[in-house]
């Protein structure tokens, strides 16, 4: 389906989102927010997408929230409209920075960023709720929320802490700067440096190098690992079992497995 603040693309079995509001270095206004929503929902429920890129139209990834009012053509701010609210919307506790973590985090799918320039607040948030970071030497990345009189949302006191430590997040939350790409990459914000002629070609080159696997083995990975981070492990090893069974599911990819290896040939899994 098309959608109006963001682009979506499908390249064997890859599923490229692009942020796509460049004026505005990609901020998350609520039309942005609600396609990102809709395209994970998409992707999730199409079983020909097997690894998701996600990457921002111009010089940024995603300048967090955006916090000006919508403009008519002629450059003047058009007044705020405010749907009427559901007794739903107001006993949600999450609100649409929690939905924007638990739809990323949740899509069971490898999300890959690609991270094409500045990476602040709720959109450093984004790209942190992602399993793999690729960025070039124009990625940079900035918490923010202590300068806008605020405390860290939509998933970065859960996501900064567990990719690169207490006491470095701390230290991004706290001093509210800049981390430049050579940074980002040594303290494990990024897991890919590239060039920025080749981001997209190697975040995609990624993205493959997954997809060589089966597809349900791949999510029920994703899965248990995510799961298992929060229990303890005689529970995370009765997790693994269960898990296990996932694959086994899939007869097709498993009599593949053993054919393939047996043959000596590369694998070709269907996802059955």
């Amino acid at each position: 389906m098309p959608y109006e603040n963001l682009l979506f693309d499908k390249q064997d079995h890859i599923g490229l989102v692009t942020l796509n509001r460049p004026e505005r270095l990609n901020a998350l206004s609520r039309g942005l927010h609600l396609d990102t929503l809709a395209v994970l929902d998409e992707i999730r429920h199409d079983d020909d997408v097997r690894t998701v890129v996600i990457t921002g139209a111009g010089r940024g990834f995603c300048s967090g929230a955006d916090l000006q009012p919508p403009q008519g053509p002629d450059g003047r701010p058009l007044p705020r409209v405010t749907a009427a609210q559901t007794q739903e919307d107001l006993l949600d506790e999450f609100h649409w920075i929690g939905d924007q973590a638990r739809a990323f985090h949740g899509l069971d799918k490898p999300i890959i960023a690609a991270m094409n320039g500045v990476c602040v607040g709720a959109g450093m948030s984004l790209a942190l709720a992602c399993d793999l970071r690729v960025g070039s030497e124009h990625a940079r990345f900035k918490t923010v929320f202590l300068e806008r009189n605020l405390s860290p949302d939509s998933g970065m006191s859960w996501f900064l802490p567990r990719i690169i430590g207490h006491s470095r997040a701390m230290d991004l939350i706290l001093t509210s700067r800049e981390v430049g790409a050579d940074e980002a990459y040594r303290i494990g914000l990024l897991d890919r440096l590239v060039p920025h002629a080749r981001l997209l070609d190697e975040a995609c080159d990624l993205a493959r190098s997954i997809m060589q696997w089966p597809p349900i083995a791949t999510r029920a990975a994703k899965r248990v690992v995510q799961q298992n981070m929060n229990l303890r492990l005689d529970d995370a090893l009765r997790n693994e079992i269960v898990h296990l069974g996932y694959g086994r599911k899939a007869t097709n990819d498993a009599a593949e497995s053993r054919a393939s290896f047996l043959e000596k040939r590369p694998p070709k899994f269907t996802g059955t």
